[in-house]
């Protein structure tokens, strides 16, 4: 391997290990934890909680206020393929 593609691939490394640390720290507070991904219209998200469940939702700002609409709840397989999507497994 190359030393650039190696330079990458550490970067992507502590990239991935740095959101898994945020996830898990917000979890630990009983947070929800925010996965943003290109593949989804502007101003949607999905939003994994605590208990393992992902939700897909749209949110919007009312001046500074922000609305958030759930559209669906993932199924247990669907949310699994988006961790693995994002490298959350």
């Amino acid at each position: 391997m190359a030393s650039v593609d190696l330079e990458i691939a550490t970067r992507e490394e502590k990239y991935i290990n740095t959101i898994k640390e945020m996830r898990l720290k917000n979890f630990s507070k009983g947070l929800p934890f925010l996965i943003l991904s290109d593949k989804l219209p502007d101003g949607q998200v999905y939003r994994e909680f605590p208990d393992e469940h992902i939700e897909l939702q749209e949110v919007s700002a009312v001046g500074s206020k922000y609305n958030t609409t759930v559209f669906k709840i993932l199924s247990s397989t669907e949310a699994d393929h988006i961790r693995k999507e994002n490298g959350l497994l």
